[in-house]
């Protein structure tokens, strides 16, 4: 029998405000919290909260038979936390039905895995202990940021005691192997790898609403025939999308919705299809092949490599300047300064520096807050210098570093005095205005 395991990724960045040079040494708060809240709004409105309702009815409806898998990144928590409570409740609950797998991914939905083992570890942990600590599980499944694999970070995962790892069945890595099948990394072969099937992955994620498509409208009928006629050897089709699928990048009018509460009606009554987590998959079937994966690859863009991120200077240069601040951070112990460096590696801030217009130009342009490219880099590095700034006079190493230390404390001191004597200053007016006030009062009574 062949199953099928969905899988969800579930993201929102803290996105940064406009920030300008002059910013830089003054103002320390990062963050568009108008934009974070009214995105979260939105998006709860149209996709967490109603997709999330569905799921559960036809969770109970199914009675064990339909199974699904998330991966939320730490920061699209946070934001839960802070502007939406009741989509975090709801993930709850779909975790309490016991047919939901949680998975492990990097705290800050990050490229750290690409820069720093013992970083890309602690993210890790921190993400595990997060997703424990609201939903009950401890994940035993990774999923990189953006579905980034190699064979080097497929090691690294099957160290810290993962037992499959979720990539893109991209074809330059498979070339005429099938993504339907379970495979494991060419290391350590004891971590399994699951492959997306992204034609129909995106068959659902990008074509479903598309007049123009051949195959429009998509029914599930139509969509659960082409699994069942796939070849009768392989095993698995994985269907990993982004759950913003759902209301947002398809809208409910295309119904969407319904063609989702068909499917497992339509694949359950074949007997010939079933519904598994990424562990399920992992410990029931056998490793076809090893996977070998030199280059990192993703699920981005056309070319599924990490040109979306790094694909440019602009890119490289923040991102090199980004993890240049490690050695301090591994040393560092400010709260505020260890929270910004978690929202400040964020991949989306990457993303949207990229100059990769034409067919993937509309992907790029989806929720950017920026015009161009290169404003996105600008206000990116003025904030990280600002950041560099904070870090260097907490944790200074340098006679160069403690100079700056010290110059920082002395402005900071000054601004306070400065501060101070302007409310003296104030003060004085105040009594001066009232004195003023007060005596001809005075003289007008003695007359």
């Amino acid at each position: 029998m062949k199953t099928i395991c969905f899988y969800f990724q579930v993201h929102q960045p803290f996105r940064l405000r406009r920030y300008r040079f002059f910013d830089i040494g003054n103002d320390h708060y990062y963050y568009d919290d108008y934009t974070n809240e009214r995105v979260m709004a939105k998006v709860a409105e149209r996709c967490y909260l109603p997709t999330n309702r569905l799921l559960l009815k036809m969770l109970k409806q199914h009675k064990g038979q339909f199974k699904v898998a998330f991966s939320i990144s730490g920061l699209a928590i946070e934001q839960f936390l802070m502007y939406a409570p009741e989509v975090l409740k709801s993930f709850q609950d779909l975790a309490k039905t016991g047919m939901v797998e949680f998975l492990s991914e990097t705290y800050s939905h990050s490229l750290v895995s690409l820069e720093d083992n013992v970083a890309f570890l602690s993210q890790v942990q921190a993400h595990s202990d997060l997703i424990e600590k609201h939903f009950g599980q401890r994940p035993k499944v990774f999923r990189n940021t953006e579905l980034i694999y190699s064979d080097r970070i497929g090691q690294m995962v099957a160290d810290m005691g993962f037992k499959a790892i979720l990539t893109e069945g991209a074809k330059h890595i498979l070339g005429w192997k099938s993504p339907n099948f379970l495979y494991c990394n060419v290391i350590n072969p004891r971590l399994k790898v699951l492959l997306k099937n992204y034609k129909l992955s995106d068959d659902i994620a990008f074509r479903f609403g598309n007049h123009d498509w051949c195959e429009w409208p998509l029914t599930a009928t139509k969509f659960i025939d082409w699994i069942k006629n796939t070849d009768n050897r392989e095993e698995v089709v994985n269907l990993f999308m982004d759950y913003e699928t759902f209301g947002e990048h398809q809208d409910k009018n295309t119904g969407i919705f319904e063609f989702l509460e068909a499917i497992p009606k339509e694949a359950l009554k074949t007997k010939k299809l079933s519904f598994s987590t990424p562990s399920e998959v992992a410990d029931v079937l056998q490793p076809v092949a090893a996977i070998d994966v030199p280059h990192p690859i993703s699920w981005a863009d056309e070319e599924r490599d990490l040109t979306a991120w790094l694909g440019n200077e602009m890119q490289q240069d923040a991102f090199g300047k980004l993890y240049s601040l490690l050695p301090k951070i591994a040393v560092c112990n400010d709260a505020k300064i260890l929270k910004d460096w978690n929202y400040l590696q964020c991949s989306d801030h990457f993303y949207y520096m990229s100059t990769k217009y034409f067919s993937d130009g509309d992907v790029h342009a989806y929720f950017n807050p920026y015009e161009t490219p290169y404003e996105a880099f600008i206000n990116y590095m003025n904030i990280l210098n600002d950041f560099s700034i904070r870090l260097n006079a907490a944790v200074p190493k340098t006679d160069l570093d403690h100079e700056l230390a010290n110059l920082t404390e002395l402005l900071s001191d000054k601004d306070l005095k400065i501060k101070k004597l302007e409310d003296e200053i104030k003060k004085l007016r105040k009594r001066r205005t009232s004195a003023k006030q007060t005596i001809p009062a005075k003289s007008k009574s003695r007359k």
